[in-house]
Formats: structure tokens, sequence, C-alpha cells
């Protein structure tokens, strides 16, 4: 992902109580006229839109509805129905900010920034991963083994705390406002207390995808 330009404009998908992370997978289904044109627009270009949160009604004024911010994702495969509508697999890249809407589109569009995330002390990222990794490994042992070693191993991909902390979100967080939350938090640090607390106290089961 490294090598990945990200435009400064994309696409962006309204959905209410939808929080894509960075590194997730998210299936759509894409049935509405716009985002049909947004999805043919971005597969004859880059190949990225974004997806946010939808707070409540949608208005013709997406800051007035949409979260500050979302994910950018890239469409890893796309399978276009007979009627027209679409079926795809997005795959979260990066946390974006929307700085600004614009009207020359039939979709939501907007300008974006990329939203960098650093874990600090470097020193003690290990110590971090070790902690979330043990919180996941309490919250899974009810489960059958086969479905706790699906879970370590996607556990093993993580090779540093913020992606740890984002497959654990994609996967293991249900609430919506709590998704969204940490979504939002800038600290990565910040994020893994209020993880291990979830997961202390939730009932786990893992989310099917990415």
């Amino acid at each position: 992902m490294a090598s990945i330009n990200l435009p400064e404009r994309c696409g962006v998908m309204l959905l209410p109580d939808c929080t894509l992370f960075p590194h997730g997978g998210l299936p759509l289904y894409i049935f509405e006229p716009r985002y049909r044109k947004m999805l043919e627009e971005a597969l004859e270009g880059d190949c990225f839109f974004a997806v946010a949160r939808l707070l409540g009604g949608e208005t013709d004024d997406p800051a007035l509805c949409a979260a500050p911010v979302g994910t950018i994702g890239l469409v890893r495969a796309s399978r276009e129905q007979d009627d027209g509508t679409s079926q795809l697999l997005i795959h979260g890249v990066l946390r974006v900010r929307f700085t600004g809407w614009h009207e020359d589109r039939d979709y939501p569009y907007a300008s974006i920034e990329p939203v960098i995330s650093i874990f600090t002390p470097e020193k003690q990222a290990t110590a971090a991963m070790k902690t979330l990794r043990g919180a996941v490994e309490d919250a899974v042992r009810p489960l059958p083994e086969e479905v706790q070693a699906g879970v370590f191993a996607l556990l093993d991909r993580a090779d540093e705390p913020g992606l740890m902390s984002d497959i654990i979100c994609q996967q293991f967080i249900h609430e919506a406002d709590l998704r969204q939350e940490l979504l939002e938090m800038a600290s990565i640090g910040d994020r893994i207390p209020v993880i291990c607390e979830y997961l202390r106290t939730a009932s786990i089961v893992a989310e099917d995808g990415d």
C-alpha cells in the first residue's frame, strides 16, 4: 500500500451504521443509479472510492450528514449483473478526512486528506501487540478451536500495533458508534485500551470478510 498514490478527490458511498477500517474488506451491492455511476467512473480510473458513515437521514449536503472521517478503499473485485447492479469487494486502504464536498457529480464527491496514525513510543510496540493479542485470545476462548485458529491467522498478518488494532476493529467491534469513534482516534495508543475493554465485556463473534 505504501506505493499507492491516493487521489485528492474521490467518490464517497454514504452508508448508515457502516464503518470500514484500513486493511478490512467490505462486500457491497451497488444498485442505486448514482453509486452505479460512481463505481463505473472509479473502475475507469484509479479504482478508489471512500466509505463514510451516514449520521441520521441523508440530506442534500453531505457535510451535514456524513461522519467527518471515513476510509478510502480500493475495489478488489467487481462483478456487474445483467440488470446493471454490481457485487463488489472493497479493501480499506487509509483513514481520510473529508475536507470539502463538491456538487459536480451525481453522487457524493469530496476532497480528502489522509489521517496518519503513528504509535509512540515505538519501543513499546511489541508490548502493545501482545496486549491486544491477549485480549483477543481471552475473548475467543469459548469459541471452537477452528474458529480460534482463523482468528489467530488474521492477527498473524499484523507486524505493528496500528494494523493489529484495525484488524481487530474490523472483525470484532460490532457497536456502530464505537467503530466510528475508534476510526476517528488519531492515536493508536488511545485505541488500545478502548478495544481491550470492549473485548473484555462483549460477546465476540468474528465478522465475515477480509
